[in-house]
């Protein structure tokens, strides 16, 4: 890997960073109406006792407090020093809580969850996917495209209903939601553990049902096209094993493609699968992020928003390193 090459990918994900930052400091000041009053008005119209509260004079303090009073240069500068030194603000809905603070405790379920159910998903997939292209594979192995064909067009939180009905109402083997047992105590010993994975057994077999279709018959459609290539052919006329061919030769060329849909899927991780998360009410960052939306507690919703470009970005930048020492010809063509 060149310096020159290393030096271009920094810079173009820096660029993607400043002007990630910079959208997502603009749009919700160009979203008519104050946030601060719209909350403090539903906050008023929900508050028992009968008690008033002066809006105006509130929102005011707030946005002397929080710097919004100052000029928009101002807070573009403050923005970014809060950025830098992983300042959020605060959440609107759960004042005086933190939005640094409301993600952290969201963001390891979600990685848990959403992250190990994609990678399962890849890996399940890809080599079905390149088993079904192979044409020494058994002929039953190949009955699986019509099944793997409608699975990947069903949306996964379909299945997570279809789950929800069959394993939950129906059969009563696992709970409907949340990521332990109601009541309880998280704890980390046997116990502890069990209780989290049963609980997220079915948010995440959603996940692999979807996703195992999609992969596998994208790296079907690759290997295909693979096969049909000249050192393919110069593998099985120096009498390879069969083995080598289909793993050094087949699935590692084939696999450039999936790796850069893998870093896509891998950077939207960190904002959850939103739809599974609210239907098993699992406490990630994609239902962290419909609660957000509904509370209108914008400030979280900007951290997540911030929080999900840049994971993306970064993927894609980790990706960009890694291709040259997966497939040499990408060192051939920087030499």
């Amino acid at each position: 890997m060149s310096f020159q090459y290393l030096v271009r990918r920094t810079g173009t994900f820096l660029l993607v960073i400043v002007l990630a930052v910079s959208v997502n400091f603009l749009i919700p000041r160009l979203i008519p109406g104050d946030p601060i009053e719209d909350r403090l008005t539903q906050l008023s119209a929900t508050s028992s006792g009968g008690a008033s509260i002066d809006i105006a004079a509130t929102a005011a303090a707030y946005r002397e407090r929080f710097g919004l009073d100052k000029s928009l240069v101002e807070q573009y500068l403050n923005y970014w020093w809060d950025i830098l030194h992983l300042d959020f603000g605060y959440s609107l809905a759960n004042y005086p809580e933190t939005v640094g603070a409301s993600i952290s405790a969201a963001l390891p379920w979600t990685l848990g969850l959403v992250g190990t159910s994609t990678l399962i998903a890849f890996v399940i997939g890809s080599l079905l996917g390149g088993l079904l292209a192979w044409p020494r594979v058994p002929r039953a192995l190949r009955g699986f495209i019509p099944l793997l064909m409608v699975i990947s067009a069903i949306p996964y939180f379909l299945l997570g209903i279809i789950l929800i009905y069959v394993l939950v109402i129906v059969a009563r083997a696992f709970p409907a939601g949340g990521a332990y047992t109601f009541g309880s105590t998280l704890r980390f010993d046997l116990n502890g553990i069990a209780d989290v994975l049963r609980h997220a057994t079915l948010p995440a077999a959603s996940i692999i049902l979807a996703g195992i279709g999609s992969w596998a018959l994208s790296m079907r459609g690759m290997m295909i096209s693979v096969l049909g290539e000249d050192f393919i052919k110069l593998a099985h006329a120096k009498g390879l094993k069969q083995r080598r061919i289909f793993l050094w030769y087949g699935m590692r060329n084939s696999l450039l493609p999936q790796l850069t849909s893998l870093a896509l899927v891998l950077g939207y991780v960190v904002s959850g699968s939103i739809l599974v998360e609210v239907i098993f009410s699992y406490p990630g960052i994609g239902y962290k992020l419909y609660q957000a939306i509904q509370s209108k507690d914008y400030f979280v919703v900007q951290g997540i928003v911030l929080i999900l470009v840049v994971s993306i970005g970064f993927a894609l930048y980790v990706m960009d390193l890694i291709y040259p020492l997966i497939d040499p010809r990408i060192r051939y063509q920087q030499a």
